[in-house]
């Protein structure tokens, strides 16, 4: 497989894809199931016929959160498409390793072609007045890296000329336990911009659909 871009990447991406069914209920039965004398399948026929409301299952999980009980939220899960991001950002995300799963796009198995590649400019490089700059030596290495490949260079060892500027995309499942967490560090004021965007996005795919879960995604400077 190849891919051709002769700009640099375009606007970072994010897209839920797919999650638990239903996180409200699944989250309920676990917290109800910890502080009930109910069995798991007593609580789901109360939630089914109507004896259990969705405002009151949000209402309790909410203040299950607060107790910092977190091992329910280990059981509901999201499926993001992550698309236009660096190699800059993708060394710090797969940092978070406990509770998400990662599937990134290979430099050894993708050749980028005609010498050219993808690639973040920072707005500070901007900015500066550097941009021009930047690209060109982008441009140096996109050629060097298509000699490389031409000479017989296999893509994994062509690759060790590519920048972190490089883009790549991810498709991920993270559980909403791991989601807190990413969102309590990656929104903060202090993190990287790049990974403040990335969590940015995500907290903001959950949040148009579950509003209920998505106010909870806040970074910890905050508090």
């Amino acid at each position: 497989e190849e891919l051709h871009m002769s700009q640099p990447a375009a606007s970072i991406q994010v897209k839920l894809l797919d999650h638990t069914q239903d996180p409200i209920r699944s989250l309920y039965v676990a917290y109800r199931t910890a502080y009930s004398s109910l069995t798991p399948m007593q609580i789901e026929r109360r939630i089914a016929d109507g004896r259990i409301t969705q405002d009151q299952m949000a209402e309790f999980i909410g203040r299950r959160l607060q107790t910092g009980h977190a091992s329910p939220l280990e059981q509901v899960w999201f499926e993001f498409g992550i698309a236009g991001v660096s190699r800059a950002f993708s060394h710090q995300f797969v940092r978070h390793r406990i509770g998400i799963s990662f599937e990134q796009q290979s430099q050894r198995y993708v050749k980028f072609k005609d010498a050219q590649f993808p690639f973040t400019v920072p707005q500070s490089v901007e900015r500066a007045g550097m941009t021009e700059k930047m690209q060109q030596a982008f441009g140096q290495l996109g050629r060097l890296y298509q000699e490389l490949l031409d000479a017989g260079v296999p893509a994994e060892d062509a690759r060790f000329v590519l920048p972190n500027a490089t883009s790549t995309n991810f498709k991920i499942v993270v559980n909403f336990q791991e989601l807190l967490h990413i969102c309590d560090l990656r929104l903060c004021t202090r993190a990287q911009w790049e990974f403040r965007k990335v969590a940015s996005l995500m907290r903001a795919e959950v949040n148009r659909r579950f509003p209920e879960l998505g106010k909870h995604l806040q970074p910890k400077c905050g508090e």
